[in-house]
């Protein structure tokens, strides 16, 4: 997703499942359906840079020298990490370098995380896939929108970000405090602005789907989105550093990594009234919380194997014959190959978030200055040892669209 405004500033193997029971199913406390041993953070997060994988070294070195990259990266096989390193600076201005434990605005890979939210409600029985949105917000103004199909971005609507942005700037309304989701609802209501096609017609991605999934989240669970994902979602999979931040709670949000746009320096973006709903956006985080992640999923400390079997399955026609979107994860499969990833581009801010499930292989890249350089990672699937997940490297038609 992307918006550019006019005022730029300055594990381990799995671990052994057991089985949950609940006193009370309908508990609305944040307990995991699926109980297991907590991750070994210790053992996952240990990295020694003198044992960096060298041609993954030079891949990234060269992608700094040559492309501009700026950010963290982090690399594992087999639940070991093999190479993980902050390259360049967190604020060009103040002249702040990245840590390796820097907190980025994660953008669209948020989505990972709501679709994972989306499903463990299912899970519990909150919820189904098929409910109406109308369900939940009586006065939504579109008629068929059903969960299932904003977690595929077949849901029609348009895009809440350019609607409400259209209004703000028309109406001349207070741009620096943030807009809460109900907020956003209500004028989706009020406004009934004009959706793209009918439901179910075709794949068009946009951030309106999950903003309605983050709502959702709210509304079933009596909880304000940042409460529900850090006691469902951070904790049980140990993400310690990993926290959702919106503008309409904090007046600066508390992070010191500032995305920078345009691939230029002098770009550095200055968060709004649109940093305000979440559920698309607004979690922030690291390279070693978004591993940590990958082996919660992978050790069945957050979903049940087949539910997170049902989110990796391709839900809209191919594109260029691999590329693909499930449940809040686009997808990249061939034969003998199958990778479940995501992108994320706002306000500054771009990056790459791939798990290849067939040779357990984690790729995390976050950036914070927009240069394009993220379009040149091909020598780094090879380092590592897994198929170039890039549209363009396959021929074949469709639409090539992303953030």
């Amino acid at each position: 997703m992307r918006l550019v405004y006019k005022s730029l500033v300055v594990f381990a193997a799995p671990v052994l499942l057991l089985a949950c029971s609940s006193k009370n199913k309908n508990n609305d406390q944040s307990q995991s359906q699926v109980a297991a041993r907590p991750l070994d953070t210790t053992a996952l997060l240990a990295y020694n840079p003198k044992n960096a994988d060298k041609k993954i070294d030079a891949v990234m070195q060269e992608l700094h020298r040559t492309r501009g990259f700026n950010g963290n990266v982090l690399v594992a096989k087999k639940g070991k990490i093999v190479y993980e390193k902050a390259i360049g600076w967190a604020d060009y201005l103040h002249r702040d370098s990245l840590k390796i434990g820097s907190q980025f605005e994660l953008a669209s890979v948020t989505k990972t995380m709501t679709s994972t939210a989306i499903l463990l409600l299912m899970e519990r029985g909150k919820l189904k896939l098929d409910d109406d949105v109308k369900k939940f917000f009586p006065d939504f103004p579109y008629d068929g929108v059903t969960i299932r199909l904003l977690l595929t971005h077949r849901s029609g609507m348009m895009n809440y970000v350019y609607f409400i942005d259209d209004i703000y700037r028309k109406n001349h309304l207070n741009q620096r405090k943030g807009l809460t989701n109900a907020e956003a609802m209500k004028m989706i209501a009020d406004y009934k602005p004009t959706r793209f096609n009918e439901p179910n017609k075709r794949f068009l991605y946009n951030n309106s789907n999950f903003m309605v999934l983050g709502s959702i989240i709210e509304k079933v669970s009596g909880m304000s989105y940042a409460q529900f994902m850090q006691e469902n979602v951070f904790k049980p999979a140990s993400m310690a550093h990993t926290h959702v931040y919106s503008k309409a709670v904090y007046d600066k949000i508390p992070v010191d990594v500032v995305g920078h746009d345009r691939g230029q320096w002098r770009y550095s973006v200055v968060q709004n009234f649109l940093d305000g709903p979440v559920g698309d956006k607004g979690i922030y985080s690291t390279v070693g919380d978004l591993f940590l992640f990958d082996r919660a999923l992978r050790a069945g400390l957050l979903l049940k194997p087949a539910t997170l079997d049902s989110a990796y399955v391709p839900r809209n026609p191919m594109v260029h014959g691999h590329f693909n979107y499930g449940y809040g994860w686009r997808t990249f499969t061939a034969p003998g190959e199958e990778v479940i990833y995501h992108t994320g581009w706002w306000h500054g801010f771009r990056h790459i978030y791939l798990r290849d499930m067939k040779h357990d292989i984690t790729i995390v890249l976050l950036t914070n200055l927009a240069n394009g350089s993220l379009l040149k990672l091909d020598d780094l699937f090879k380092a590592a040892g897994m198929p170039i997940v890039r549209k363009s490297a396959y021929n074949g038609n469709g639409d090539t669209s992303d953030d």
